[in-house]
C-alpha cells in the first residue's frame, strides 16, 4: 500500500473511554494527535520463539524499527477482532478461522501514538508469507534474546513494542529459557 493510500484510510476517532466520536483520514488523525484504535499481534512458534517485523522505511510511524509481529490501525466501522484477523492475513499471509487470544489493552498515550491497542497472541508453525510492501522483513527470536534486547536499551525497537513486551513478560505467558 502506498503512503498516499495509507494516509487516506479512514479511522475511527475515539474519546478517552475508547468510544467512537467520529472518523477522519489517517494522516489527519496523526497530525492532530487524535485518539484512535490499533492492534498488535505477538506471533510465536511452538518452540516459543517470537517473530518480530522490521517496519518498512516508508512507514510514517517508526520507519525501519523492529516492532510487533503484526500491527495495524483499526479502520472506521471495524472491530478490534476483525482488524486483527485482517492484519495477520495482510502482513504475514496467515488466513485464520478463529480470532487469536486477546491478552491486554493499551491505553492511548504518547508512547502508543494516541492509539488504544488490543494486543493478541498467536501460536503458529505455518510458514509466514511476509508482505514486503508493509515491512522490510523479520526474524524469529528466542524470548530470552528479546528480553536482553529490551533490557540493553533497545534503540532499534519501537517504543510501543517495548511497552507491549514489558507488559507481556510480566504476565504468565513468558516461556522461561
Amino acid at each position: 500500500m502506498s503512503r498516499a493510500d495509507e494516509d487516506a484510510e479512514m479511522l475511527s476517532v475515539v474519546n478517552s473511554l475508547d468510544e467512537v466520536v467520529g472518523s477522519q483520514r489517517r494522516d489527519e488523525v496523526h497530525q492532530q494527535g487524535l485518539r484512535h484504535r490499533a492492534v498488535h499481534v505477538l506471533v510465536f512458534n511452538s518452540s516459543g520463539e517470537l517473530f518480530l517485523q522490521r517496519r518498512g522505511l516508508h512507514k510514517q510511524e517508526n520507519p525501519g524499527m523492529w516492532d510487533s509481529s503484526v500491527a495495524g490501525h483499526v479502520d472506521a466501522g471495524e472491530s478490534y477482532d476483525r482488524c486483527c484477523v485482517r492484519e495477520i492475513e495482510e502482513e504475514i499471509g496467515l488466513s485464520l478461522d478463529e480470532i487469536p487470544e486477546a491478552l491486554f489493552k493499551l491505553e492511548a498515550s504518547p508512547i502508543t501514538g494516541m492509539e488504544f491497542a488490543w494486543v493478541y497472541r498467536l501460536v503458529s508453525d505455518t510458514d509466514l508469507k511476509l508482505n514486503l510492501d508493509e515491512m522490510q522483513g523479520g526474524a524469529w527470536l528466542r524470548q530470552a534474546d528479546v528480553n536482553d534486547w529490551v533490557d540493553s536499551g533497545a534503540e532499534q525497537l519501537s517504543d510501543v513494542f517495548q511497552l507491549i513486551w514489558s507488559m507481556f513478560r510480566s504476565s504468565q505467558y513468558v516461556q522461561q529459557d
